[in-house]
């Protein structure tokens, strides 16, 4: 059976009578920005849909209501839904910024927010030569489309203190790393994350980070962790995660939950227990997830951690060393048949542009067509690029995925950077999760699948996220918050990026506003000069 927008609305509890606490009119002299007609309104809270008109003055929601005054500006809204513009909990989409300020694919996904500095790296440490001050006035100056947080990376300020070297810190080294983050936190970093499965953050131990993390506490601002294994080792490393929270005394925000490899499924229920139980304790601990069955990481992945001890030459100098190379080799493969074979493996970007070729492509179906063994084909690729070669491991089960999803502690995250069908950020072959994540979940999980009400998915986009990092002005749709807004046809919304055709923008939004500016209006990106801007905690 077909379902309409009508019934995607009327499942949420969208009513034409007045409800209690909206106002129901303003004097006629008052004018408007922009107005927003007749709208089923999601507030972000979780609650049913409204019909009501929303209006936008000065960038900030100044009315909700029945029959309002006219704008300068109007959008028909009817028979579609309004909601608070997405934030992306767990986000790359900085990286690109400086040389497509438009954020294209970011923008075009409802994202109006990205909380970024994840998986243990930031571009800014809290030192005076890069601290987070002059971090967000570069943000600023670009004028981006879309408003960026940045979490503090704890890779990145280990590896500014001690550098690349498996070792413990000196307790010296403990205190200028939480010196740092203390900084960062003061500068408007809005957490602390972790990529414990990536150089140098690896090479932390848990008192380490819990010692690091402990300026957290006081602002309650989360440690969001990629955590150290998230396959064989993943109760393990849930329970080092809870473990560094809890040192700490801050929240936990476990990054994109998953249980990697068929053998490790599973493992579900046992992880959703050690959360449960966490929170039953006393730890604020909560968790996100991208709407797909396959990750994306760098290719160096694939091999132990200590064989990337000190760096990139030094991994590479490792793979030819007849001390290093066998042992390499075996944990490689044993990691390949975790996920699934050599066609588990897809390239997505490579630096050598005599390997080109080779993005989009199945790393086992290459090795076929060139009459090689798949590992050395692996190596080779990476000696070509210097390390730097991307990849998707598709290792996930739908099942799982759309129980992390209904969680009511999950939050909905792209993970991804930020691309377009054309220019600079053209790139690669990127997982589609960068171009489809928020509109795939509202297509295919909430309309087709039905694995979470559509009220819900919204709060878990918007004020679930905002709340957790302290963005007190974003994730809601209420009078006087500032007007992050997006529009879009429950019927209709629908990712269009696949593995093999990434580059394609999603359909179903009639309108995405950004700081009260219309950024995007049906298929027209408006916001050549840019809407967003660096964010702080409240």
């Amino acid at each position: 059976m077909t379902t309409t927008r009508r019934d995607l609305l009327a499942a949420t509890g969208a009513s034409l009578a007045a409800a209690a606490g909206w106002p129901t009119f303003l004097p006629r002299r008052a004018r408007f920005d922009l107005v927003l007609r007749g709208g089923a309104l999601l507030d972000g809270t979780g609650a049913a849909a409204i019909e009501r008109d929303l209006a936008i003055t000065g960038g900030r929601i100044t009315a909700i209501g029945r029959r309002l005054a006219r704008g300068v500006e109007e959008i028909d809204a009817r028979g579609l839904a309004v909601a608070p513009g997405f934030v992306d909990m767990h986000s790359h989409g900085d990286g690109s910024l400086a040389d497509d300020p438009r954020a294209e694919s970011v923008i075009r996904q409802g994202i109006t927010t990205i909380i970024t500095g994840q998986d243990g790296g930031s571009r800014a440490t809290g030192a005076p030569d890069r601290s987070f001050t002059a971090h967000f006035a570069a943000i600023d100056e670009l004028r981006p489309a879309i408003n960026v947080a940045s979490m503090v990376g704890l890779g990145t300020v280990r590896g500014a203190v001690i550098g690349d070297g498996d070792r413990p810190a000196t307790a010296a080294e403990i205190e200028r790393m939480r010196a740092l983050v203390a900084a960062a936190l003061e500068q408007g970093a809005c957490g602390a994350s972790s990529g414990l499965e990536y150089t140098p953050g690896a090479f932390a131990t848990p008192d380490e980070l819990a010692a690091v993390a402990v300026p957290l506490r006081t602002r309650r601002l989360p440690y969001a962790t990629h955590q150290r294994n998230e396959d064989d080792r993943l109760l393990e490393s849930i329970a080092e995660s809870i473990a560094v929270a809890r040192g700490a005394g801050c929240p936990l925000q476990i990054s994109h939950l998953k249980t990697q490899g068929p053998r490790n499924w599973g493992k579900l229920d046992a992880a959703f227990r050690l959360i449960d139980e966490a929170r039953a304790a006393g730890l604020d601990v909560t968790f996100d997830r991208y709407p797909y069955l396959a990750y994306s990481t760098g290719l160096t992945n694939l091999f132990p951690v200590w064989s990337r001890d000190g760096g990139t030459d030094a991994f590479l100098a490792r793979l030819d060393d007849t001390a290093t190379a066998p042992r390499i080799r075996a944990d490689a493969l044993a990691k390949v048949e975790l996920i699934g074979g050599w066609n588990s493996v897809q390239i997505t970007s490579v630096r050598a542009e005599e390997d080109r070729a080779a993005e989009g492509k199945r790393l086992g179906d290459l090795a076929q067509a060139a009459g090689t063994d798949p590992y050395e084909l692996a190596t080779g690729l990476l000696r070509r690029s210097s390390g730097s070669v991307g990849m998707v491991g598709f290792a996930m089960s739908e099942e799982n995925l759309e129980r992390i999803l209904a969680h009511p502690l999950a939050m909905v995250c792209t993970d991804g950077g930020a691309f377009a069908t054309e220019g600079p950020a053209r790139r690669g072959s990127p997982h589609p999760r960068a171009l489809g994540s928020f509109p795939r979940v509202l297509g295919r999980y909430v309309r087709e699948r039905r694995t979470l009400p559509l009220e819900d998915a919204i709060r878990k986009m918007t004020s679930l996220p905002a709340a957790r990092v302290g963005l007190t002005d974003r994730g809601r749709l209420l009078e006087g918050r500032a007007a992050d807004v997006v529009v879009f046809d429950p019927a209709t919304i629908a990712d269009r990026a696949t593995f093999e055709d990434p580059f394609q923008y999603p359909v179903g939004f009639a309108a995405i506003i950004v700081n009260g500016v219309v950024a995007v209006r049906g298929s027209e990106h408006r916001a050549g000069a840019g809407t967003g801007r660096a964010l702080r905690p409240a």
